[in-house]
């Protein structure tokens, strides 16, 4: 379906907001793809996470590129990284601060944990237990964390990018519902081709491409790339078509529990990111059910019958695509 120009909204109108923002992600998509080859279409997505003000987990087998993929994004961005290895002994205090009491000053010092910083690698979340898991809610939820009584602001660009191994279970912790809800998308990476695997073995045959990256981007010209997504429109038709969507899978066959409405806020924002990238002033209803499946299945709670008999939340969400009517 193409997107049309009525009722969405003007084809002219917002293109010279949204030119910097497909400059921005342009030049952040080619420095990543020197190193992560074959993944266009996730790193399209990561960047409209990035770029609607939501956090992503990227989930797939070992070995498939998902820490590379965020450390690349993150050496191209000049801001402040910090990794945490998330492990079973891992305490909040590990990720949050601590405050250390001065025996010359006779007072407490706050000393800050890697959470301050713009971007954040959760690498390998579910190993860490949930008290641990639960030291970012807030954090992911509000921008800010309370240590000590005291509310702490992190910076205005924080993004987090968790990973996780859904095969492996031995010494991990699924993450719960509350923890997912304030994912914005979750990224499956799979498998390479033959021919973008063979590439890939020669781009590192003589070395580390990550290790070349080099800032294209600095923090400011992120935030400034946000507000001009904020400014996209989206027509009260498609807001509708977010919500009856978002609905529709609270009383889809299978599903206990179905997405919240921060799903609905969250999947409008990610429309408008994508229709920034492609350069218009307005979302189409193909905005929408682009980013649906990543937006929308991992808040699902399915019925436990269900889930043990091989169904998914994607399966629930393309279900949901197919019944609800398209604006036109």
């Amino acid at each position: 379906m193409t997107a049309p120009s009525v009722p969405y909204g003007d084809s002219s109108r917002g293109t010279g907001e949204t030119g910097p923002v497909r400059t921005l992600a342009s030049a952040i998509a080619g420095n990543v793809s020197t190193v992560i080859l074959g993944q266009d279409t996730a790193l399209r997505k990561l960047l409209a996470a990035l770029l609607a003000g939501g956090h992503v987990l990227l989930e797939d087998v070992p070995g498939t590129g998902k820490t590379t993929l965020a450390k690349a994004l993150a050496r191209s961005l000049d801001a402040t990284f910090r990794r945490i290895q998330f492990t079973p002994d891992l305490l909040p205090t590990d990720i949050l601060g601590v405050s250390v009491f001065d025996p010359a000053e006779n007072a407490f010092h706050f000393h800050a944990g890697p959470v301050f910083t713009e971007i954040l690698l959760a690498d390998e979340i579910n190993r860490a237990s949930p008290r641990t898991q639960s030291a970012l809610l807030e954090a992911m939820g509000e921008g800010q964390v309370s240590v000590d009584g005291a509310r702490r602001p992190l910076p205005d660009l924080f993004f987090v990018l968790a990973t996780q191994n859904p095969v492996e279970f031995h010494g991990t912790y699924p993450l719960p519902e509350a923890q997912l809800d304030r994912f914005a998308l979750r990224l499956r990476l799979g498998y390479l081709s033959a021919e973008q695997e063979a590439a890939m073995l020669d781009v590192h045959r003589t070395g580390t491409p990550l290790d070349a990256l080099r800032p294209v981007a600095g923090a400011a010209e992120v935030l400034s790339a946000r507000s001009a997504v904020a400014q996209v429109r989206v027509a009260p038709a498609v807001q509708r078509y977010v919500v009856d969507l978002v609905r529709a899978t609270r009383a889809a066959d299978g599903i206990t529990l179905g997405a919240s409405p921060r799903a609905a806020l969250t999947l409008m924002r990610l429309a408008q990111a994508l229709a920034a990238l492609d350069g218009q002033g307005f979302v189409s209803p193909d905005h929408v059910q682009e980013i649906a499946a990543d937006a929308l299945a991992h808040r699902l709670v399915l019925d436990r019958d269900r889930e043990y008999g091989g169904m998914r939340g994607e399966t629930v969400v393309e279900a949901v695509l197919r019944a609800v009517p398209v604006p036109v």
